[in-house]
């Protein structure tokens, strides 16, 4: 997710699940080339395990920004056709991508004949009028026979003009029953469901007709909806840390952080969700929303704002 899931973001989520696949933002395979690649590529090692999700369509790109991947120790390459934003769009790749299925499958194979970890393709179900699931079936097909063995499919289609990226999140309607066809048609490939996931509960049940979940915006707006991902799904029994303990094992990283000249803003944009609909969650945003953002501010401030969740919780 652009501009939401950074080290910062990611590095949070993990102390709250040990198991849960992350992923990078989506980054351009020109920016991977030609950018600051510690900037855009560099992660903590605790974030394992962790995919790298990339936006382009030239296949020698591709191969090039998967390789690079792999020697940083990314454990996954993921190929985004899914993003339906015009910025997406002029770059040609995202969404726009699901028209050209024999790219998408000459992009797969140059990565996979650089690398030996996994190339994932996310995607939708459709764009424009072109949603029939002959299309998205012969799309699949194609792709998984350049060797991708595993899809994420976001079970909506997307309109690449007339509506807003948010509003592709909103209006199409959600086809599970799209997903799940796809799955019996090809139960040789993994499928990942996206797209509407709001709760655990959500997930595990889905989890009885495909091989995965993908929750995105719902686990960055409340990202103790990850504590019992390590029970429930990956059977690991391992104590289930507190909302207040996952902020204490945060602080190290943001004292670190901060000594590197990251503003505290930065960082605590991402655990604004921390205290999501618990006594005091109100009064936590509302601290850090007005104190994070001033000059030198430092974990002191989110040592204040979880005072005010307790002074909520005891009053």
């Amino acid at each position: 997710m652009l501009e939401w899931t950074d080290r910062h973001c990611r590095y949070f989520l993990r102390l709250i699940s040990r198991h849960a696949l992350l992923y990078t933002e989506m980054v351009t395979s020109a920016a991977v080339i030609h950018g600051d690649r510690e900037r855009l590529l560099g992660y903590h090692p605790a974030e394992h395990p962790l995919a790298l999700q990339l936006g382009g369509s030239d296949p020698e790109d591709l191969a090039v920004c998967a390789r690079i991947g792999a020697e940083l120790g990314y454990d996954e390459i993921n190929l985004n056709v899914g993003c339906p934003s015009d910025r997406v769009q002029k770059g040609r790749f995202g969404a726009c991508l699901m028209a050209e299925p024999e790219l998408v499958a000459h992009c797969v194979l140059a990565m996979r004949s650089e690398v030996a970890v996994p190339i994932t393709v996310k995607t939708r179900i459709g764009i424009d009028h072109r949603d029939s699931y002959e299309e998205l079936a012969d799309f699949v097909g194609r792709v998984a026979e350049a060797g991708c063995r595993t899809f994420i499919i976001h079970a909506r289609k997307a309109w690449l003009s007339g509506l807003s990226p948010k509003e592709n999140r909103d209006i199409p309607p959600l086809r599970y029953d799209v997903a799940r066809r796809l799955k019996a048609d090809f139960p040789h490939l993994a499928i990942v469901l996206n797209g509407g996931i709001l709760t655990l509960d959500d997930a595990v049940a889905h989890l009885a007709d495909f091989d995965g979940v993908m929750v995105g915006r719902a686990a960055y707006h409340d990202p103790y909806l990850l504590a019992e991902v390590d029970r429930r799904i990956y059977g690991d029994d391992h104590p289930i840390p507190g909302r207040l303990e996952v902020l204490e094992r945060f602080l190290p990283y943001v004292e670190a952080e901060l000594a590197k000249g990251t503003r505290l803003q930065s960082l605590s944009r991402h655990i604004l969700g921390l205290f999501h609909q618990v006594p005091g969650g109100r009064r936590w945003r509302r601290y850090l929303s007005e104190n994070a953002f001033r000059d030198g501010s430092g974990v002191e401030v989110l040592r204040r704002a979880a005072e005010q969740v307790g002074q909520a919780q005891v009053a």
